[in-house]
């Protein structure tokens, strides 16, 4: 597998901090779901601990993701950390005890004891990761994900990944990649039920949207294969959004 040596490490380092406590690392995202680009894509890992582990604890872990974060790919790792009864429980927003991504490295850097004492909360992603993760997951170590990880309520993953595509209108433009494709996998389970990635999300949407949008979802997946940027008519890519988010809307209600 690719970056097979990130995996390994953070799956080593974690047995030595954490112990019994460990209950699991699982790996979800594209890397999981088989249409990975080192250019467009991030590794997404979830850690699940029994009960509770020590801010040194965190500290000792935060430091190996923020050096392996230096040699993974251009998006870096998006890293969270909950409990077994996050896992289990029907809360939404659900709990998380730890997380990580490249968009709070610098406050990391600048102030380490700080994020370990507030990177903690809730987060609304967690129900479409736990989702993914019960569909498409792989255990790179731990107990089986059924064991661990209850099913999501249709509710709750809805809510989750419509909040990615809430801000579309005003992101279609600043990022077309990600909010086109967010917006056909959003639709696919709306209408469907389908559990899909961004690539199946396009490729879902070419056979179920108007066949006036099929170049603009054609290109959408040419550049998610590639390192090629995105850059839409304007128009075109607003009228996509406009028409995705009144489909959505009324498949919602």
């Amino acid at each position: 597998m690719e970056y097979q040596f990130i995996l390994d490490k953070i799956v080593n380092t974690s047995k030595q901090i954490f112990g019994e406590e460990l209950t699991g690392i699982y790996l979800h995202g594209s890397l999981a779901m088989g249409c990975f680009h080192p250019d467009k894509s991030d590794i997404d890992l979830i850690l699940v601990i029994k009960d509770s582990v020590s801010d040194g604890q965190k500290r000792r872990l935060m430091d190996i993701l923020v050096e392996l974060n230096e040699t993974g790919p251009r998006k870096g790792l998006e890293f969270s950390m909950v409990t077994e009864e996050a896992c289990r429980s029907r809360e939404y927003p659900t709990p998380f005890e730890l997380h990580f991504s490249p968009t709070h490295l610098a406050w990391y850097r600048s102030d380490p004891e700080d994020y370990i004492k507030k990177m903690k909360g809730t987060d609304p992603d967690l129900s479409a990761h736990f989702m993914i993760i019960r569909h498409y997951g792989i255990v790179l170590y731990g107990r089986p994900v059924e064991e661990v990880f209850d099913e999501v309520p249709r509710e709750f993953y809805l809510k989750s990944i419509c909040s990615d595509i809430e801000s579309s209108g005003e992101e279609i433009l600043e990022n077309p990649l990600y909010v086109i494709l967010n917006l056909c996998r959003v639709l696919g389970y709306a209408e469907e039920g389908l559990i899909l990635s961004k690539k199946t999300g396009g490729e879902w949407g070419l056979a179920n949207v108007p066949a006036a949008f099929a170049p603009l979802l054609r290109e959408a997946l040419e550049c998610y294969a590639s390192d090629r940027e995105m850059k839409p008519d304007a128009e075109e890519a607003e009228s996509f959004n406009k028409y995705m988010r009144q489909r959505i809307k009324e498949r919602k209600e």
